[in-house]
């Protein structure tokens, strides 16, 4: 289940102004103690992806989009030979 960024942020500051451990933390806001932890594993949203796209080659697909700026995802996903 994710958690709101501001709703994450509440309940580590509660956690630490009240020097509380995951437990009690879980017991007030969450179901399971693994829940508030991860919370405090995966404060900030993930902003990158570490893995490259493994269906096209980016430069057939950049020479796609150049020669035919105006296509549909459908229109390229079908040139390109791959599923949308």
């Amino acid at each position: 289940m994710t958690y709101s960024i501001s709703f994450r942020r509440k309940v580590l500051s509660v956690r630490e102004k009240e020097n509380l451990s995951i437990a009690q933390v879980a017991k007030s806001f969450l179901r399971r103690d693994s829940q508030c932890d991860a919370l405090d594993q995966n404060s900030r949203p993930r902003t990158t992806r570490n893995k490259p796209s493994t269906k096209i080659d980016m430069g057939i697909l950049a020479q796609d989009v150049k020669n035919h700026p105006h296509a549909h995802q459908y229109e390229r996903a079908k040139q390109l030979g791959v599923s949308t």
